[in-house]
């Protein structure tokens, strides 16, 4: 037979847990429920806030990718870096398009300005006004029907083309000076990738 062993008492003159005031109990629920709540809404909201945002994104990125014309606004400034067509400030009635392929892309930007920001604009590609031509519309056929540009307004219509080194692009001006105060700028840059 095995010897039983003594069982241990309680601890001697030491009074005993007093039940809980509904309070505290109420106080003590509560601080456990926010505690959840911040443990699993918050990240639960920041995994709906970034879906959403993600989602946006990809709709706004399919509209501008599925554009078949001029788009109105400003054109970023990756692509006015890589095109090389700063927009003066200041300018309005601005509108871009960029096309790609594996031959050329092309941007096209359309703007009015007054003469100091035409005179800006031609010295963002080391040129200047001199050197536009009157009556010479360099943008081509092909170009024109891509943008829906016309050039068949009232005049005097000047242009010229910058070309330049690959992989430095080429760009086509063509500006209407029939308001010589707000001259309207059209501009073709093609880069070969």
């Amino acid at each position: 037979m095995t010897p039983s062993l003594p069982h241990q008492g309680g601890p001697p003159d030491e009074p005993g847990r007093p039940p809980e005031d509904p309070r505290h109990k109420a106080r003590r629920r509560a601080l456990t429920l926010l505690i959840i709540v911040l443990l699993i809404g918050v990240p639960a909201g920041y995994l709906v806030i970034s879906a959403n945002q993600s989602r946006n994104s990809g709709k706004d990125k399919e509209a501008k990718y599925s554009a078949t014309g001029l788009t109105p606004g400003w054109p970023s400034k990756v692509q006015r870096r890589l095109y090389q067509v700063a927009v003066p400030h200041p300018a309005d009635d601005i509108a871009y398009y960029e096309t790609n392929n594996w031959k050329t892309s092309r941007l096209y930007v359309q703007f009015r300005t007054n003469p100091a920001g035409l005179d800006s604009f031609l010295q963002g590609m080391r040129l200047r006004r001199e050197q536009l031509r009157k009556d010479y519309i360099a943008v081509g056929e092909r170009d024109r029907k891509v943008s829906g540009w016309t050039f068949a307004g009232p005049g005097p219509w000047w242009g010229l083309t910058h070309e330049q080194k690959n992989p430095a692009p080429t760009q086509d001006v063509v500006v209407n000076l029939s308001d010589p105060e707000h001259p309207a700028v059209f501009v073709v840059s093609r880069t070969v990738p």
